[in-house]
C-alpha cells in the first residue's frame, strides 16, 4: 500500500492510497491522518482494504489533479543519523562511528513533494542529502535488534537539506540542519510489505538532470535492525516517528569545487521502490 497525505478542494489535508495514478481519500472510512492509519496498524489495514474492494469508482481521483503533501506532515519525531554509509564517511574523511551519530530536525523543517525549498538568506553553503527513511508503525521501549519487522509500519524518501556553514560552525548539527523546509519528504510512504529487503535498495540524487549521488543501502553502516535497538534503548518510539538513515557520498561539500545548491535547482531523490520526490530550490525573498 502506498499512503499520501494529499490537500483537498477544501484546503484540508486529508489521509489517501495510491494505487496506480489514482489516489482515494480515507476520510470517509473514517480516518483523517496518516498517523490515525498507521496508528491503527492492523486492524486500521484491514479496514482500508474493504473500503477499497466497496468504492465507486467516481470516489477515485487522478494522481495529477491533486496536491500531495508530506505523508506525515508533523512527525512526532524526526529522528536523523549523521555518517551512516561507508562512503559517506570516507569522502567525508571521518572514521566508520562505533555507534550510531544521532541528532534531530525539527518539524518546520518538514515539507512536500514539489513544495519549494528556500534557501536562507544567511548561509553560503548549502548542500543536499539524499535519505532513505523508514517510520515506525508499533512503537515501544527496549526493542530487540531481531524484532524490527514488527515496528516498521514502511519506508519514504527524504532529503536532508543541511546549511554546512551553520552545522559545522559547533559540534552541535542541529541548527544547521533545521532550516524551515530543510526535510522535504515523500511521496508517499510505502508499506512494508512492499518492500522485501531494505538493505538492498538503490538510492540517487539528482540536480537539474545531473546524477551527484549514487549508492545502495546496502553501504548502511547501522542497518535499521541496529537502529531501532538503539533508539528505542534511549526513547520510547512511536507509531508515526520518521528515522532518516543517513546519506550516502557525493554530497555538495565533497565536490571539488563544492556544489552548493542555487536559486532554481531542481533536485530529485530516487529510491528504488519508494517512487521520486522532486523539489525545486528558491532563493528566500
Amino acid at each position: 500500500m502506498k499512503l499520501a497525505t494529499f490537500m483537498s478542494p477544501g484546503e484540508i489535508a486529508l489521509p489517501g492510497v495510491i494505487v496506480g495514478e489514482r489516489i482515494l481519500s480515507l476520510q470517509p472510512a473514517g480516518y483523517l491522518s496518516t498517523l490515525e492509519v498507521i496508528a491503527g496498524g492492523a486492524a486500521a489495514r484491514a479496514s482500508i482494504e474493504g473500503y477499497l474492494k466497496r468504492t465507486p469508482p467516481g470516489a477515485w481521483k487522478p494522481l495529477e489533479k491533486v496536491a500531495l503533501l508530506a505523508p506525515i506532515p508533523k512527525p512526532g519525531k524526526l529522528i536523523c543519523v549523521g555518517l551512516n554509509y561507508k562512503d559517506h564517511a570516507a569522502e567525508a574523511k571521518m572514521e566508520i562511528p562505533a555507534v550510531p551519530t544521532i541528532f534531530s530536525k525539527f518539524t518546520n523543517t518538514v515539507t512536500g513533494p514539489l513544495a519549494p525549498v528556500i534557501l536562507p538568506k544567511n548561509t553560503k553553503k548549502p548542500d543536499y542529502e539524499a535519505e532513505f527513511a523508514f517510520v515506525i508503525g508499533v512503537g515501544g521501549r527496549h526493542i530487540a535488534a531481531a524484532e524490527w519487522r514488527e515496528h516498521v509500519y514502511g519506508y519514504v524518501c527524504l532529503n536532508d537539506v543541511s546549511a554546512r556553514d551553520f552545522q559545522l560552525a559547533t559540534s552541535q548539527w542541529l541548527m544547521g540542519k533545521t532550516f524551515d523546509t530543510f526535510a522535504p519528504m515523500g511521496p508517499w510512504i510505502t508499506t512494508a510489505d512492499e518492500i522485501e529487503d531494505p538493505h538492498n535498495l538503490s538510492i540517487r540524487m539528482e540536480i537539474n538532470g545531473e546524477v551527484m549521488q549514487d549508492s545502495n543501502t546496502k553501504e548502511l553502516i547501522f542497518g535499521i535492525p541496529a537502529l531501532i535497538e538503539f533508539l528505542s534503548s534511549v526513547m520510547t518510539l512511536e507509531p508515526g516517528d520518521v528515522v532518516t538513515t543517513g546519506t550516502p557520498a557525493g554530497v555538495g561539500f565533497s565536490k571539488k569545487p563544492p556544489r552548493w545548491l542555487r536559486d532554481g535547482d531542481e533536485m530529485v531523490v530516487r529510491i528504488q521502490g519508494l517512487g521520486e520526490l522532486r523539489n525545486p530550490v528558491v532563493a528566500e525573498g
